[in-house]
C-alpha cells in the first residue's frame, strides 16, 4: 500500500497482502487501537473504467444498506482523491472452496446447515431484488471454525438490481457455477443464482462441481448431455430423498421449472 498514506487508513495497519488484481489490492489489516482484524480492499479509481466504476458503486450501495450475519459486513468506506478503500470484516475460516479442498465431501447434515445459512443470506438479497451472478464456493466465506462456523456471502462486484419480470443478458460468472441459459447467451433472471446454489450443494456432497470442462463450451455440452443430475451412485445411496430432490430441482436446465428462491427456502430439506 505504498501509494496510500497511513492517515488515509484511519488507524488500520496492513499486515499481509491477500490478493492483487489490475483494479484492486486486498490486505489483511489490524486496527492499531482496538486490535480488530479487517480486510482492506483498495481501489485506485483512476484505473477503473466506467463499467468497473458502476460495478463498484453497485457493490457499495448494496453492502452499505445491509447488516446480516450471512452477508459479508462492510465496516466502513474510506475515500480520498483517487483512492477508495472498503474495510470489510475478516473471516478467519477462509473460503468455502478451501474448506471443501481440505475436507472433501461433507456429510448431509453439514451440507444442510450450510445451505440454511446461504438461504438466509439469499433471502435478504432476494428481498432487495438483487441478483448476485457469481455465487460459488470462492465467494462464500467462513467466520469461525467447526460447528460454530458461520457462512457469509461475499463479493457483490457483479451483482445487479433486477426487478420482477425483468431480465439481464450480460454473460458473467464462473463456468462451473453458471446457469445454462447464461452459458448460452440467453437472457436470464434470478433463477440463474438458484442454479449456482444447486451446484454448490452438489459440490458439498461430492467434493467437486456437477458439470466441468476446460471452457464454457465444454461445460455447457456436459450439462446438455446429462439426462439427470450426475450424483455419484455411492453418494446417492446415502442421501435423504429431500436432499436429492432439492439439488435436482435446482440443477434443472429449464429455468422455468427450476426452483425459485421461495421454493428452495421452504423446501423440506431445509425445514425438517
Amino acid at each position: 500500500m505504498e501509494n496510500v498514506s497511513s492517515s488515509l487508513l484511519e488507524g488500520y495497519k496492513p499486515k499481509s497482502k491477500l490478493s492483487e488484481s489490475l483494479t484492486s489490492t486486498v490486505w489483511l489489516a489490524k486496527h492499531i487501537v482496538t486490535g480488530e482484524e479487517a480486510v482492506l480492499k483498495c481501489f485506485n479509481l483512476s484505473k477503473l473504467n466506467l463499467n468497473l466504476r458502476n460495478c463498484l458503486n453497485n457493490e457499495l450501495e448494496f453492502l452499505s444498506s445491509i447488516n446480516h450475519p450471512n452477508i459479508i459486513r462492510l465496516i466502513k468506506v474510506i475515500h480520498e482523491a483517487d483512492f477508495l478503500i472498503m474495510v470489510m470484516e475478516y473471516c478467519n475460516g477462509g473460503a468455502l472452496s478451501s474448506y471443501i479442498r481440505c475436507n472433501g465431501k461433507v456429510d448431509e447434515h453439514i451440507a444442510k446447515r450450510f445451505m440454511k445459512q446461504i438461504g438466509a443470506g439469499l433471502e435478504i438479497i432476494h428481498d432487495n431484488h438483487i441478483i448476485h451472478r457469481d455465487l460459488k464456493p470462492e465467494n462464500i466465506l467462513l467466520a469461525g471454525t467447526g460447528d460454530e462456523s458461520v457462512l457469509k456471502i461475499a463479493d457483490f462486484s457483479l451483482s445487479r438490481k433486477l426487478l420482477p419480470g425483468k431480465y439481464l443478458e450480460t454473460v458473467c460468472g464462473s463456468p462451473f457455477y453458471m446457469a445454462p441459459e447464461v452459458l448460452q447467451f440467453q437472457r436470464y433472471n434470478e433463477k440463474a443464482d438458484m442454479w449456482s446454489v444447486g451446484a454448490i450443494l452438489f459440490e458439498l456432497l461430492h467434493g467437486y462441481p456437477p458439470f466441468r470442462g476446460n471452457n464454457n463450451v465444454q461445460v455447457l455440452k456436459n450439462i446438455k448431455s446429462s439426462t439427470c443430475t450426475p450424483f455419484s451412485r455411492l453418494i446417492l445411496q446415502q442421501l435423504h430423498p429431500d436432499c436429492i430432490d432439492v439439488c435436482s430441482r435446482l440443477l434443472c436446465i429449464n429455468p422455468a421449472t427450476r426452483l425459485s428462491f421461495d421454493e428452495f427456502y421452504k423446501h423440506n430439506f431445509l425445514n425438517i
